[in-house]
């Protein structure tokens, strides 16, 4: 595939804090086993694509573990690969600026050298935001097809999901795919029929990127979306691709909660996990399996391995490592990594971060719009 990736792993961080506190958005868990970044890498990697670079900010630590030298995505190699790109800004005033990016348009400028020794003829940009299996080959050729100088992936959605987002951006296009307009969505707007949703991925010519990126040095522009694509839509070719599988949007602790109950469904398993052809990959560990002691219960609920379930599991996500004590009673709840659950605890709509310590006989509740949080190592 000639193209080459650029995910952006942190310029959602701040739009759910109580998650990306301690990593970034990119090594955010999700579905007992995964990281949100591991859909943007198999995404990219299944569509050929063997060259990428992720841009980091802070936080980072965690992500680098996980992805380690890319081997489980098939991205160790000696051509290609992953490469981690630092913060700092390296515009072309002051290459030894070690001021940290603060916007989109920012990180590509610091991430310019990169775009430029690129030899491929497209750039593929993704947030770390948005989960979906899509087939980024197709997207591709359908904008090499097109002649676009940048192709915007889009969702057709109804606003009634979108009542737990902040804002979103909406794409209107012409019966040809050509964009003609985008702005800012917002729950408060009122809409009630369906709109096209961009979801922060994007195909751009590299020639034309890095003319855009320049222009934007030149002109002292902060914003790639609407000060760079924006005032050209009526000049440039833009056009957008409509998604028709699974779509998820995390950008608040409501929406992480509401799109990792839907693992439950196995339509939703299947239209995210299930194609054949596009797997999602992530990094593999070895633990033991899972172990179902006497007078343990699960229903309708998905269990990581290297866990001890001793109580009762209802309608909930639990990832590696957790243990839920005897007598305790776990429903409609998403516990990270190594969570204890004590004996005869009670627990209904919880989600709680890595290394939580639930001692026992504790009664927790929060509600279906509105969980109960705990964060990262506490004690309750």
């Amino acid at each position: 595939m000639n193209a080459a990736g650029l995910i952006f792993s942190n310029i959602h961080d701040t739009t759910i804090p109580e998650l990306t506190r301690t990593r970034t958005m990119a090594s955010l868990p999700f579905g007992c086993r995964y990281r949100l970044v591991d859909f943007a890498l198999s995404n990219l990697v299944n569509a050929g694509i063997t060259k990428v670079g992720i841009i980091t900010h802070n936080n980072y630590k965690s992500l680098l573990e996980h992805l380690g030298s890319g081997r489980d995505w098939d991205l160790e190699r000696e051509v290609g690969g992953i490469k981690i790109l630092p913060p700092f800004i390296t515009s072309y005033e002051n290459a030894s600026s070690d001021r940290v990016y603060s916007s989109r348009l920012e990180a590509l400028i610091a991430v310019m050298s990169f775009i430029s020794e690129c030899s491929e003829e497209h750039m593929v940009l993704s947030d770390c935001d948005v989960i979906c299996n899509i087939d980024l080959a197709e997207v591709i050729e359908k904008h090499a097809e097109r002649g676009a100088d940048i192709t915007i992936v889009t969702k057709r959605i109804s606003p009634k999901k979108l009542h737990l987002t902040p804002r979103v951006t909406v794409v209107r296009a012409d019966g040809d795919g050509r964009i003609c307009d985008f702005a800012e969505y917002t729950s408060e707007d009122g809409r009630k029929n369906e709109i096209e949703v961009s979801m922060n991925i994007m195909i751009a010519k590299k020639y034309y990127l890095i003319k855009l990126i320049e222009d934007a040095v030149a002109h002292g522009y902060t914003s790639f979306e609407h000060q760079l694509i924006g005032q050209r839509l009526g000049e440039d070719r833009f056009f957008a691709f409509g998604h028709g599988g699974y779509y998820a949007l995390v950008n608040r602790l409501e929406s992480y909660y509401r799109c990792s109950l839907e693992l439950l469904d196995p339509e939703v398993r299947r239209r995210l996990f299930g194609i054949p052809d596009r797997p999602v990959m992530t990094r593999m560990l070895n633990l033991p399996p899972t172990k179902y002691m006497t007078g343990a219960r699960v229903a309708n609920s998905l269990v990581a391995d290297g866990c001890v379930i001793e109580g009762m599991v209802e309608n909930s996500i639990v990832f590696r490592g957790v243990r839920v004590g005897r007598g305790a009673t776990v429903r409609n709840c998403v516990l990270l990594d190594d969570t204890y659950v004590g004996e005869g605890a009670e627990l209904y709509c919880v989600v709680t971060d890595r290394d939580v310590l639930i001692k026992d006989g504790r009664r927790l509740s929060g509600h279906e719009t509105l969980p109960f949080f705990i964060g990262k190592g506490v004690s309750v």
